[in-house]
């Protein structure tokens, strides 16, 4: 006896389907409109397998089932800190444009990949259900296609020894085939942030100061995030829509953004244009367009599906740019026009393209190097067509965090630079808080929200010393082969190889390989609470030269010493680096 699919508890009750196999161990079976469908599926030079399926108008199942063999961790886009294996009755995903990409990887203890699969289309949305069947000791994901007129496709990457090698000829694939938007210099320069030094505290007087600050540490740009609008106060968006400046705070914004830019830094303004809030002056002329709640407080949200709305917003946004000679635009919360998708109208993701689409031609037009920041869960490869800076969701003071989802974003990105969530720290805290802080943020660009002017001594020049490092090791950790390691043990030692330099940072005490022949620098970064790394040499001996700094840059010393095969202890204090090289 089979249960219907919107009852069943597990995906052993559904009613059968005709399985055959597809890659790997990997078996598939498709159905369209509940019936077995035809399928094909054919081999691309890249590697990977595309399946297609041309059911016109059906709803659209694939289920792909495989043995549960030595699996250990299960990464998706939206895994976030859910990385093990879950049952199949508890393992859900909706995806789409603004809610990340249906794709995900299987891996096992090694860290050697059993599944790794994505959806051709980034755009409309898509449900998941995935997970381990208890009743056939295999695991499975099922995805449920919207019906539409054009073939669906779903791409299959062989197996591969670690998930982000698995997922790069993904990327590849995804890139090639992406619009993607300039990515001028600034947005891969560290940023500076008002949000969490100031929240919704923010004036035309403190921001200025911080600007100046800023710019002479090396900082490439400025956001001016929520508070400087009108009715900006409060943790809530009652009064938002308007897009106005606050006068109290920003008496002259357009000479504020002039006083900002004239430090060499670019200026952008943060907005959440599909947000509108009752206490805002045009609230009566939008409500109609706004019939859903957001799941943010004080606000309903605007239907991008509305001819009208698309309009409005690209006035709104192109009006503050223009008007007041920002560099670009934070868009915020454009994840909130779910609300609107499986209510039988068109597909939301469909027309947030052709908003967004619209919007990007319009700015563009007024500023020919647009900067537009897009915040997680909406980085997924279609979105680098409409935004160059690539940001973290919101994690305060968390290292952890901003390390995983900054590595989790880029995994896939098909475009523009990944940005750290702002880093937060305590001012009263040891200076090895603040050097963590940027430790963990160190395969993104870095954005920062601490009030410069009143950092101690020493966590201004342990910020100092990382920006400065981050710079000199740019091409490394932003362009490099990156090789972060298991997802479910949290990418504790991460590396990044480009240009015969390698970059390994350690977030828990691990052994780290050291081939010095292999490269011509190798630098060590101790993000661990321990003040050494244990190295294991291979091959030798080996005569080493060895450069150490503490936390807040400060040479600890230079030292020469003869590395035999084998386990080594280097003595690096905790938050600090080595440089290593090989003497020839």
């Amino acid at each position: 006896m089979t249960t219907p699919a919107a009852q069943a508890v597990t995906t052993a009750e559904l009613a059968p389907a005709r399985y055959a196999p597809l890659l790997d161990t990997v078996r598939v079976a498709v159905l369209a409109d509940g019936a077995d469908t035809p399928w094909q599926a054919t081999r691309e030079p890249s590697g990977l397998t595309v399946l297609a399926v041309h059911a016109p108008g059906a709803q659209v199942e694939v289920r792909l089932t495989l043995p549960l063999g030595d699996a250990a961790g299960y990464w998706h886009p939206g895994a976030d800190w859910r990385r093990t294996p879950v049952a199949d009755w508890e393992g859900r995903a909706a995806t789409g444009l603004v809610n990340g990409l249906a794709a995900g990887c299987l891996h096992d203890h090694a860290g050697a990949t059993l599944l790794t699969f994505a959806t051709a289309d980034p755009v409309r949305e898509t449900g998941l259900r995935y997970g381990v069947s208890e009743e056939n000791d295999s695991y499975v994901v099922h995805l449920h296609l919207a019906p539409a007129d054009r073939t669906h496709r779903l791409l299959f990457a062989p197996r591969a020894p670690s998930v982000a090698a698995a997922l790069r000829p993904l990327r590849a694939w995804y890139t090639e085939r992406t619009a993607a938007m300039p990515v001028p210099d600034a947005a891969r320069l560290p940023l500076w942030c008002t949000w969490y030094a100031y929240n919704q505290r923010v004036s035309a007087a403190e921001v200025e100061k911080q600007a100046r600050l800023a710019a002479g540490l090396g900082f490439g740009a400025v956001v001016l995030d929520d508070g400087w609008q009108r009715h900006g106060s409060g943790r809530g968006y009652a009064g938002v829509g308007d897009w106005r400046p606050d006068p109290a705070k920003f008496p002259d914004l357009t000479a504020h953004v002039a006083a900002v830019r004239a430090t060499g830094l670019r200026y952008l303004a943060w907005t959440a244009p599909l947000l509108l809030g009752p206490g805002a002056d045009c609230h009566a002329d939008w409500a109609p367009y706004a019939t859903r709640p957001a799941g943010v407080p004080g606000a309903h949200v605007l239907d991008p599906r509305r001819p009208e709305v698309r309009a409005h917003v690209v006035d709104t946004c192109v009006r503050l740019v223009r008007d007041h000679g920002f560099d670009g635009l934070k868009l915020d919360f454009l994840d909130e026009a779910a609300v609107y998708a499986h209510d039988g109208g068109p597909d939301v993701g469909t027309a947030l393209i052709g908003l967004l689409t619209d919007l990007r031609t319009a700015l563009e037009a007024v500023r020919p190097e647009l900067l537009l920041e897009l915040r997680q869960p909406y980085v997924g490869p279609a979105m680098a067509e409409f935004g160059n800076l690539l940001r973290s969701f919101d994690c305060p003071g968390d290292t952890t965090a901003n390390r995983i989802r900054t590595l989790d974003t880029a995994l896939l990105a098909a475009g523009g630079a990944v940005h750290s969530d702002p880093l937060l720290w305590d001012p009263a805290a040891p200076v090895e808080t603040a050097a963590r802080n940027l430790i963990g943020a160190l395969h993104a660009v870095p954005q920062v929200s601490v009030r410069l002017d009143t950092l101690p001594a020493d966590h201004l020049a342990a910020l100092r010393f990382w920006l400065a490092q981050w710079r000199h090791l740019r091409p490394q950790l932003l362009d490099g082969t990156v090789e972060p390691g298991r997802p479910d043990e949290q990418y504790t030692l991460v590396e990044s190889v480009a240009d015969g330099i390698r970059v390994v940072d350690v977030h828990t005490e691990r052994t780290v390989a050291l081939d010095l022949a292999a490269h011509r620098e190798t630098v060590l970064v101790n993000g661990s609470a321990a003040d050494r790394v244990v190295v294991e040499v291979r091959g030798g001996p080996v005569e080493a030269e060895m450069e150490v700094h503490g936390p807040d840059g400060r040479m600890i010393g230079r030292i020469r010493r003869t590395l035999a095969p084998g386990l080594h202890g280097v003595r690096v204090p905790r938050t600090g680096l080595a440089r290593i090289r090989g003497v020839r």
